[in-house]
């Protein structure tokens, strides 16, 4: 893990050294490397293991979740040891893939726009295919990326007009 905290700071450093090439493949190492961390820390959260998860995903103080369930928007991320616990026992056996569309980068912003193809048990339902729609704003915060935003929804599979009514009336 050593090694993927100290990415961001090669980025920095390949970019001071004037050579256009070698700063872009940094950069491109980055955001594989975070693309990783991010695939090996959505399978650690559906297995419900939290400290994993956390090992490899740092949010920001100012992090916004838009869950899969909807409703309002969340701020913050809570790491107390009471909800920490609580994700763990909701999440069960379940594993992630990540599908990227798209990724957009700057110096201190990566977005990630992916189809996290994932199965587990939630919630004590019966192991299903929980596949969703995800984008993920990471920003460097010294050496290292943390996750500010995160919005996802289950519509990987296409609905119809009047399904997306239904959904729009609750």
């Amino acid at each position: 893990m050593a090694a993927a905290l100290a990415l961001p700071l090669a980025v920095r450093a390949a970019a001071d050294e004037r050579t256009p090439s070698r700063a872009a493949d940094a950069a491109d190492h980055a955001l594989a490397e975070l693309i990783r961390r991010t695939e090996q820390a959505m399978s650690a959260f559906m297995r419900g293991d939290m400290t994993t998860y956390l090992g490899l995903i740092k949010h920001g103080d100012d992090f916004t979740l838009m869950q899969p369930f909807g409703g309002f928007p969340s701020e913050g991320f809570d790491p107390s040891p009471e909800h920490i616990a609580r994700l763990a026992g909701y999440f069960k056996g379940g594993e992630a893939k990540l599908e990227l569309v798209k990724s957009y980068a700057s110096h201190d912003i990566i977005v990630l726009s992916m189809i996290e193809r994932q199965h587990g048990e939630v919630g004590g339902l019966p192991d299903q295919d929980w596949s969703l729609r995800v984008t993920l704003v990471y920003r460097r915060s010294d050496a290292d990326w943390h996750l500010v935003h995160r919005h996802a929804d289950p519509l990987v599979h296409r609905i119809s007009l009047a399904q997306a009514a239904a959904l729009a009336r609750g």
